[in-house]
């Protein structure tokens, strides 16, 4: 297993939307209202696409190997979209399983290194954050 790089990205962003999870029946609400509230932004559907399984995945690790509550953020800067999910387990490094055989799981943070941009994660004094940013 491999580790994702260790990087606060753009500090400058501005929050779009947010939020907060519990349990995986609340990821059906979060990717209709990504994609509603990446239609506002004119966004390209291959874009949507890509960050909607992006933010499905990510808040699928933060509920099933973090600790509660889940905060799922999509933020701009500039010409970038951001989508960035924390959990408050901040002991837990996010690790990419790049040997793992297709079927047995654990292919989120493949998916997400293949469909963004730019991938990474950070920790503040209470939560871990994993985030991914995408050209808009």
């Amino acid at each position: 297993m491999t580790s994702l790089p260790a990087s606060v990205p753009y500090p400058l962003a501005a929050e779009i939307c947010r939020w907060t999870l519990a349990t995986y029946g609340e990821l059906r609400g979060l990717r209709a209202e990504l994609r509603d509230a990446l239609a506002g932004s004119a966004e390209t559907g291959d874009v949507t696409d890509r960050m909607t399984v992006v933010a499905n995945e990510l808040a699928t690790n933060a509920l099933r190997h973090g600790l509660p509550p889940t905060v799922v953020r999509l933020l701009r800067q500039g010409d970038r979209l951001i989508i960035d999910v924390a959990d408050h387990d901040r002991d837990a490094e996010p690790r990419v399983a790049e040997d793992r055989p297709l079927g047995a799981g654990g292919l989120g943070l493949q998916l997400t290194r293949s469909f963004a941009a730019d991938v990474g994660w950070y920790a503040t004094d209470a939560t871990k954050h994993v985030w991914a940013s995408f050209a808009s």
